[in-house]
């Protein structure tokens, strides 16, 4: 039986980090950040670990996504021992990632059932949980990574049917039906007044003791083929509610009810009110976090931690 060590070994031979690459189908969760007596993302996804550890796990995520929003390429970490990181390869052939991987989908997948009827979910709800979220890589992470705070960015997508010969009921699910056309160059000038590190206070929900202040690297909005006007967001991070009422406001734009430059004057009014509209969320995507090489991880997760707290 082969043993997996640390891309980089502890040198105290402390704690080994473990990286979780997943996506997940938000529809049936009230978010992602545990909350008592809701099923979240986070809640189901930290009581199959401990199921697997038999002890509590805590998780750290790369982005929070708000009730109903989805994520294809979510990022989280969590600490376990080298005893427990071996032992999840025992009775088997497979190296501990690979069997830890598959144990981990077949708790989220079969195990939870109880624990979920007994929060009071109906049996098709419970169904609907399986296979909400797919685990798709577990590794141990080199050393100095954090899922939250050594990410680069994060990237967002959103999909908008402006034509009702569009409307595809298949795709319902992660699509906005919006009743009239899009004005798509309209759009994404009002995107462009925004971009760079600006503070987002406007259309942010402030958490105590944390900056509205991003980078917005992208924000365009682009026709496909099929038709379907598609959203792009990248940022350093973005703080709650931020991509949802970009959108929002890019959608008043695109009807006419507001011009372009009207997007940045919210934001450099630095206001919340109810002038700031959210997006419904079903149509909101976390497409993809990207890190620095592994050398970088360390100093990218102290600055980041240091300009965030």
């Amino acid at each position: 039986m082969t043993i997996e060590r640390p891309a980089v070994p502890n040198p105290d031979g402390g704690p080994l980090r473990v990286r979780l690459d997943l996506s997940y189908d938000g529809a049936p969760f009230a978010g992602w950040a545990t909350q008592p007596g809701l099923v979240t993302v986070q809640g189901t996804l930290e009581t199959a670990l401990a199921v697997l550890f038999r002890r509590p796990v805590r998780v750290t995520v790369a982005g929070r996504t708000d009730a109903g929003v989805h994520a294809r390429g979510q990022v989280v970490h969590f600490d376990a021992t080298a005893g427990e990181w071996a032992a999840l390869a025992r009775s088997t052939d497979l190296p501990p990632a690979e069997a830890f991987r598959r144990r981990l989908r077949g708790v989220l997948n079969r195990e939870l059932t109880v624990p979920l009827r007994e929060a009071g979910l109906s049996r098709r709800a419970v169904e609907a949980m399986a296979g909400a979220i797919e685990v798709h890589r577990a590794s141990l992470a080199p050393e100095g990574f954090d899922a939250r705070f050594s990410a680069l960015w994060r990237r967002y997508s959103y999909r908008i049917a402006d034509r009702q010969q569009d409307w595809d009921p298949l795709q319902r699910s992660i699509t906005l039906w919006h009743k009239t056309e899009l004005d798509e160059a309209a759009m994404n000038e009002a995107a462009s007044g925004v971009l760079g590190v600006q503070d987002f206070l406007s259309f942010c929900k402030p958490r105590e003791r944390a900056t509205t202040i991003r980078e917005l690297q992208e924000f365009t909005f682009t026709r496909a083929p099929d038709g379907i006007l598609e959203a792009r967001l990248k940022a350093d991070a973005f703080c709650h509610n931020m991509v949802r009422s970009l959108i929002g406001g890019a959608l008043l734009v695109g009807t006419g009810e507001r011009r372009p430059g009207w997007l940045a004057e919210r934001m450099f009014a630095r206001v919340r009110d109810s002038k700031s509209k959210l997006a419904p969320p079903h149509p909101l995507v976390l497409e993809e976090v990207k890190y620095p090489e592994e050398a970088e991880l360390r100093a990218r997760a102290e600055t980041t931690r240091a300009l965030r707290e």
